[in-house]
């Protein structure tokens, strides 16, 4: 990849990755998300997300969505714990468009009321669903429970009170603290030359104000491992397992990964999908995820099942972590764990919607883009002691449970 970076004097940092691809995307990743939330506004990131797009000094909520749906690209934007991205898809010829459309929401958004009473609307309804989707629904109280005590403990989507009295004035307080250059990372993607993303880039955000407003975030503290279970009334048992884990800077964050994948990847033949659905029939099915924010991490494994088969899959799960982390993984073994990950990150590779999302959240997080290429030596440079190291985190009494059944 042919990466290019160039900084603004008000700090904005802007990373350009070229290719032969006639379609570009661009955007913002903001060091932003719903642990920057005071108590009494949870919710508030996700619902400026959803508002930013809804009138500016310039442009009417009309106008915003229309600007790139009218040469066939589109505006689109989420939020999570930690951070927030706005991004726009379209043909490279587009760019500017693209970039002045961002530069306009990020400083002129005026949040109109009218506006925000029908958005408050269509995010209540979002969040309902979450709620009546149980796969859905089980990750955000696990995850509530994990981090309880916390800026991270409440969901992204918030709390219904919470959302009913959030303000223009609210959103516009959140927007000019945290929507700032220092705070926030420039991408592109796209056949474009660099010295021409840039000097379009610095037009319409160099004159965004230099001020970064202070904050201090506190890492969660370590709760006590839980096993919990609510009756919700399905005929599917919905469970997350899981723990916490170290952070997105930590030396071992590529074992992490790996130990991800193997355990409950994309792949038929995960661990997990191999031993509780192939060979014993526990679960319709099963998959992990890893989560690495800038001062912790968790690793979540959600089973769909029956609910008398629960205790048994949480049973194969222990002794799968405990041995991992008590035994090391045969050389053969790791080798083809590791061919199977790192081919993934190549397809992975081939969407230019990956590159462009890798792009914004590496400069954000890390100051600059890692390669796929990078990754992989990373990769291929785990060892067996190391995911022993890892799968300890998961092993044993470290593991939490719920439960909707």
């Amino acid at each position: 990849m042919n990466i290019h970076y160039h900084t603004l004097p008000n700090g904005l940092r802007m990373v350009h990755i070229t290719t032969t691809n006639q379609v570009a995307w661009c955007g913002l990743a903001v060091n932003a998300g719903s642990r920057d939330e005071r108590e009494g506004q949870y919710g508030l990131a996700h619902f400026v997300e959803h508002t930013i797009f809804k009138g500016t000094e310039h442009r009417r909520a009309w106008h915003i969505l229309n600007r790139m749906e009218r040469v066939g690209g589109e505006l689109n934007a989420y939020t999570t714990k930690e951070g927030t991205m706005i991004y726009s898809v379209f043909p490279h010829q587009h760019l500017p468009r693209a970039i002045d459309l961002l530069a306009d929401l990020v400083q002129w958004s005026v949040f109109p009321q009218e506006e925000l009473d029908r958005e408050r609307d269509v995010v209540l309804e979002e969040a309902a669903s979450y709620r009546d989707t149980p796969s859905d629904a089980v990750y955000d109280d696990f995850e509530d429970m994990l981090l309880s005590g916390s800026e991270l403990g409440h969901n992204i989507l918030g709390k219904k009170e919470d959302l009913e009295n959030l303000t223009r004035e609210d959103c516009m307080r959140y927007l000019k603290a945290l929507y700032v250059p220092g705070n926030m990372a420039f991408f592109s993607v796209g056949p474009e030359r660099p010295e021409r993303v840039f000097r379009v880039a610095e037009r319409a955000f160099g004159g965004m104000d230099h001020a970064t407003s202070s904050r201090q975030r506190v890492a969660p503290p370590q709760v006590e491992p839980f096993t919990r279970a609510m009756r919700i009334g399905t005929h599917q048992a919905h469970t997350i397992v899981g723990a916490r884990v170290p952070d997105m800077n930590h030396p071992l964050r590529h074992a992490l990964m790996l130990l991800n994948n193997i355990l409950g990847g994309p792949g038929m033949n995960s661990l997990l999908n191999v031993e509780l659905r192939e060979r014993r029939g526990y679960v319709y099915t099963v998959e992990s995820t890893l989560t690495l924010l800038s001062d912790c991490g968790w690793m979540e494994i959600y089973l769909g099942c029956d609910p008398d088969d629960v205790p048994s899959s949480l049973r194969v799960i222990e002794r799968i972590t405990s041995r991992l982390s008590q035994q090391l993984l045969p050389e053969r073994r790791l080798e083809a764990y590791k061919k199977q990950y790192c081919g993934q990150l190549v397809v992975a590779a081939d969407s230019t919607e990956f590159l462009a999302m890798r792009a914004g959240r590496g400069l954000l997080y890390h100051g600059s883009v890692a390669t796929i290429d990078d990754t992989i030596a990373s990769i291929q440079a785990v060892t067996a002691e190391q995911i022993a190291s890892v799968a300890a985190y998961l092993a044993g009494d470290r593991l939490s449970s719920l439960t909707f059944q």
